[in-house]
């Protein structure tokens, strides 16, 4: 198994381009079983989640081919309507395969994708909205079992306890381009993802109005038609070498950053002290502050409020800020996995409920610690790189589902970091975390 060691003490220096948002592909990788003529997609990550998927649609009956490192081809000419647990366990993201096969093909036996560590993310808001639209649903040995041949448009409410549901937006969205009559989803999420999905499906002939608002109007068609499309750039991969060039006092310029996107991100930035700079409307440069940095309150709320993909780096930028900072998760309120690891490098974090409370320190230590999902790696990574002394972080297979070559776009900034086979770290790194 792979770890990184890092060398901290350093700053993040340069210019860097962003690769496509995994959180877009994915869903719009289950679009293509929409239409039985060949889709494709460009600026895709090559990511393990984006392997997985590509998987799953073979399995489906699909026919998937990697065209280049970045773009792929995907013929669902014919296709299943059942997906297994052996593939979707693998990702979380694979349960927005309901929505397709509901339009498509009527009926979805999808297997549910099982826990997940920053807490429970239940599917009752996608089948609530799956029922709306006239399906019947069972859950029978692992598998959400969806008969939609009763399926038409309707109208369908999609708030819940933590603001809109992503994934159930597009399972939704996604089923009704192809059944008859009109649906209208209110409180859909309005992420950037979403809109991305949305131009993809416009492109293959669907019918959608509003969007990018909380209000999405979808008239069904009998058919829809292949297309080529290009993926958004990774709103959370920007904002991650951002926050890191605040952290390091360096001086980062990140292209493919959309600042409308990130514009809860920069406000905070900019509240701290950071000098944030919008070059164009895809180029942002981040520049240490000439004095200390100020606490701050963050609070996560779907966009376009502060994303909870962000959070865990943000908390690790607060670790080094002078005064107290409050974090609070209202997305997914038990997402404070890094924080014990952040500890261990000398952060003062206590957590009262679904908040951090963060008394910045004037340096973290290097340590050994263990990542225990996606964003809690790149937060790790960060905090290591600002750190003194050498880090060993392992479990970073985590880090390969949503960060195309970090390590290698690291170096190119300056961080000393390595990516290392476990057995071949030096001796006095072989500690393992508690």
């Amino acid at each position: 198994m792979d770890t990184f060691h890092i060398q901290g003490g350093g700053s993040l220096q340069g210019e860097i381009t962003v690769g496509g948002a995994k959180n877009a592909a994915l869903p719009i990788f289950a679009s293509t079983l929409l239409t039985d003529e060949p889709c494709i997609i460009e600026n895709v990550p090559d990511l393990s989640d984006i392997r997985f998927m590509a998987e799953i649609l073979r399995s489906l009956g699909a026919t998937v081919e990697r065209l280049t490192t970045n773009s792929w081809r995907v013929e669902a000419k014919q296709i299943s309507h059942i997906a297994p647990y052996e593939l979707v366990r693998k990702m979380r993201a694979s349960i927005c395969l309901l929505g397709p096969l509901i339009g498509r093909e009527k009926q979805a036996d999808v297997s549910l994708p099982g826990g997940c560590v920053i807490g429970p993310r239940p599917i009752d808001l996608h089948l609530k909205g799956l029922s709306r639209l006239g399906c019947e649903y069972s859950i029978e040995g692992g598998y959400v079992r969806v008969d939609g041949k009763n399926a038409k448009g309707n109208y369908v409410f999609l708030g819940g306890r933590h603001g809109s549901t992503v994934l159930g937006t597009a399972n939704i969205l996604m089923a009704a381009t192809l059944l008859p009559g009109i649906t209208h989803i209110d409180s859909a999420a309005c992420e950037p993802e979403i809109i991305d999905l949305c131009k993809m499906l416009v492109s293959m002939g669907a019918k959608i109005k509003g969007i990018g608002s909380h209000s999405l109007q979808i008239e069904g068609v009998k058919k829809l038609s292949g297309c080529t499309h290009s993926v958004i750039s990774d709103r959370i991969e920007a904002g991650t070498y951002l926050i890191g060039s605040a952290m390091t006092q360096g001086d980062v310029t990140v292209h493919g950053a959309n600042h409308r996107d990130l514009g809860a991100l920069l406000d905070k930035m900019d509240s701290i002290g950071a000098r944030v700079d919008i070059l164009s409307e895809s180029s942002v440069r981040v520049r240490a502050a000439l004095e200390p940095y100020k606490p701050t309150d963050v609070i996560t709320l779907p966009h376009p409020g502060y994303p909870t993909d962000l959070q865990a780096q943000m908390c690790a930028l607060m670790c080094l800020t002078p005064g107290l900072s409050i974090i609070t998760e209202r997305v997914y309120p038990n997402r404070f996995m890094h924080v014990p690891e952040l500890q261990r490098m000398g952060a003062d974090i206590a957590i009262e409920g679904s908040s951090a409370i963060i008394k910045g320190v004037p340096r973290l230590s290097g340590a050994p610690v263990m990542a225990s999902d996606l964003r809690a790696s790149a937060a790790l990574i960060l905090a290591a790189v600002a750190a003194e002394g050498e880090t060993v972080i392992r479990r970073i297979y985590h880090l390969d589902r949503g960060y195309e070559e970090f390590e290698k776009r690291m170096q190119s900034l300056g961080a000393q970091v390595m990516r290392i086979p476990e057995k071949e770290l030096p001796q006095h790194l072989q500690e393992e975390p508690i």
